[in-house]
């Protein structure tokens, strides 16, 4: 298992477009991917979950990866999530 953990700086969050690109990018994936964040974790390759978090700017979330391609999965996500500008990794 690999974990990043990110600040989102993204002023909107992560609303439904970024909610979407970044399940479409876990979905890629065999790896069971985690999110956490606000004391809760959900499935990453499913929408709902995602947007049922409601993350806002400021929060901080966790990513976990297990399986044959977690570190591929979780460098992808990663790097989704920063060169979009939704968040910094910590």
């Amino acid at each position: 298992m690999v974990k990043k953990s990110f600040r989102i700086i993204s002023e909107t969050g992560i609303h439904a477009r970024p909610a979407t690109q970044l399940v479409n990018v876990a979905m890629k994936y065999s790896s069971d991917i985690t999110l956490t964040a606000l004391k809760r974790s959900v499935d990453f390759k499913s929408i709902m979950g995602v947007m049922a978090l409601g993350i806002y700017s400021g929060t901080t979330i966790e990513i976990k990866c297990d399986g044959k391609d977690e570190e591929e999965a979780l460098d992808d996500i990663a790097d989704t999530i920063v060169k979009s500008g939704l968040g910094k990794e910590l």
